[in-house]
């Protein structure tokens, strides 16, 4: 099914080889990330073409949607290609009204690993981002209310059980970097984009430790009026200012 180069040259991801340039299938499912999308034919036509085009990384969740995005890259790709990589992330989930609610309880993480391996019809996932809720940039304070080394136990039995490949590590700070690099960490999930480069410490740490950065909102956010306030955030204090026209702020 690959017939084009890896987008952006290849890098390693829990030992695999994959193209720089992945797919987040968190857009696939209809609105707010919930139910079907408005086109399931576009859908799976999306998820092939990227494919096609030289994609082997793609990153999905069971709460997308939920289930919406799991069950549209099986119906897209199943049987999966030799090289594909599946990454998927556990720590949240949805409420009967559609609002995320936490999933952090290590039976919680257990259960997210189970529910994606259904959906996506593997018997292992090759890596598995355990999400962090209400992760602080200050590592003295107590953001999260359950314990990361007990997090991390589960996370790692479940790698000894050969249902996850490599365990990742999503909205993080250097701190909890820091704490989690003895459980063998494949990858870290970060916000990090041209806008947003605040994570750039902890990048450099994932670089001293060979550690995969897969940052998420690479071009500033996933959904329209976030990336609209990002870039204001970015030129509103040059066009204030300057009065610049803001293409030639952007060139400059």
């Amino acid at each position: 099914m690959i017939t084009k180069r890896p987008p952006g040259g290849t890098a390693r991801l829990a030992g695999r080889a994959v193209a720089r340039i992945g797919y987040g299938a968190m857009q696939l499912p209809g609105p707010g990330v919930l139910g079907p999308p408005r086109d399931r034919a576009l859908a799976i036509a999306v998820l092939r073409r990227a494919v096609e085009l030289g994609v082997n990384h793609i990153d999905t969740a069971q709460y997308y949607g939920p289930d919406v995005a799991n069950k549209l890259i099986h119906a897209a790709l199943h049987p999966y290609p030799e090289n594909l990589v599946l990454v998927t992330k556990v720590g949240a989930d949805r409420d009967r009204q559609g609002r995320w609610i936490s999933a952090q309880r290590p039976h919680e993480l257990r259960a997210g690993v189970e529910a994606n391996l259904r959906s996506l019809e593997v018997e292992r996932i090759d890596v598995v981002n355990l999400r962090l809720l209400g992760a602080e940039r200050d590592p003295g304070e107590r953001a999260m209310r359950v314990d990361l080394d007990s997090q991390l136990a589960e996370m790692i039995a479940l790698r000894a059980e050969g249902k996850i490949g490599g365990i990742g590590i999503s909205s993080v700070n250097v701190h909890q970097f820091r704490q989690a690099l003895p459980a063998g960490i494949a990858c870290v999930q970060n916000a990090y984009n041209l806008l947003d480069r605040a994570g750039e410490p902890l990048l450099e740490l994932c670089r001293e430790h060979d550690v995969a950065w897969v940052p998420y909102f690479p071009l500033g956010s996933a959904f329209a009026v976030m990336a609209i306030a990002s870039l204001a955030a970015c030129f509103l204090p040059a066009w204030r200012a300057t009065r610049t026209d803001p293409a030639r702020i952007l060139r400059d």
